[in-house]
């Protein structure tokens, strides 16, 4: 009588093992990309005001009164109960029925695109570029994309129209 299988012991053969190893691996690999993106979504609930220049940068941490719950712990829904609502001082538009780069944003369809709004006690502007709000004064009129996104713009517009007219420069 073999003692192994008698005690109820069980013999596997190289591909079981082999088998269960790939299993383990296979949720580990599960458990850091739930964990990574609950970090993203975390990162995205944190609703920050970038202004200044581009050196030497500031972020201030907002604090929405409107928008405010207290969440006890983690949960997988974000722990509230409440849609998501826009980050712009005294707004309580409801996101949920708004398209994903409202709710991504945490910003209404209409102070997306208004010229001048109070965002944490400054007047701003929401950039369409960089998806943030900054102070006017990195806006050029009323152009709706700061300087510095609209630099970046237009030089990659001239390389890209200096490769079809020849290498650079213009001659007068």
């Amino acid at each position: 009588m073999d003692s192994g299988r008698a005690h109820g012991k069980r013999t596997m053969s190289k591909y079981e093992v082999e088998e269960e190893g790939e299993e383990e691996e296979e949720e580990e690999e599960e458990e850091e990309e739930e964990e990574e993106e609950e970090e993203e979504e975390s990162r995205s609930r944190r609703p920050s005001i970038v202004y200044g220049e581009d050196e030497g940068r500031t972020r201030v941490m907002m604090v929405n009164s409107t928008a405010a719950t207290p969440t006890g712990g983690r949960s997988g829904t974000g722990g509230s109960t409440a849609g998501p609502c826009c980050q712009v001082d005294n707004c309580t538009a409801d996101l949920s029925d708004l398209k994903q780069y409202y709710r991504r944003h945490k910003v209404c369809d209409v102070h997306a695109k208004a010229s001048s709004i109070v965002v944490g006690g400054f007047r701003q502007r929401f950039c369409q570029q960089c998806s943030r709000f900054h102070s006017l004064s990195e806006f050029d009129d009323s152009k709706r994309s700061c300087r510095r996104r609209l630099a970046g713009h237009n030089e990659r517009r001239r390389k890209t129209s200096s490769e079809y007219h020849g290498h650079g420069g213009t001659s007068n």
